[in-house]
């Protein structure tokens, strides 16, 4: 059975993935607003401030375990050559966010720490909605071709 420095761990590694992510958004807000894509820039503004709002949720969280928030890590952060590659890097980012957070209730479940499941699960609505959105988004980028979806 999992315990309670299992879950601190795994909180960690989900906060190790927030702060990639607002680190990701925020070199993918300022590429696309340098390539006057200023909708897609204020898309990215938006994503970083739901990003650190997981990532202070987090470590009130691990704070609360009486465990020590990583804050000096990170997973590498995708960058990528064009705009649309960018958008795909931030796209997979997400789906892994997904996965992540699933494992994360599971493992909260499994350790009887309905708490950090119930985090767990607020943060997986919202990165399920970043996927769906994401998926909508290649399907009509798809459809329009990229210049036009730009």
């Amino acid at each position: 059975m999992p315990t309670t420095a299992d879950v601190i761990s795994a909180l960690n590694d989900a906060l190790t993935a927030e702060l990639t992510a607002v680190n990701q958004y925020s070199i993918s807000a300022k590429r696309a607003a340098d390539a006057g894509l200023t909708k897609l820039a204020a898309e990215y503004s938006e994503e970083i401030a739901g990003e650190s709002t997981h990532a202070q949720a987090l470590i009130e969280r691990i704070l609360f375990l009486d465990g020590v928030p990583n804050m000096s890590r990170l997973f590498d952060v995708g960058v990528g050559d064009t705009p649309i590659a960018q958008f795909e890097l931030n796209y997979a980012m997400e789906c892994r966010a997904a996965a992540r957070y699933r494992d994360l209730v599971a493992l909260c479940s499994q350790a009887g720490d309905p708490g950090s499941r119930l985090l767990a699960e607020q943060i997986l609505v919202d990165e399920e909605h970043h996927v769906d959105e994401g998926a909508a988004h290649l399907r009509r980028k798809e459809q329009l071709g990229d210049a036009l979806w730009l």
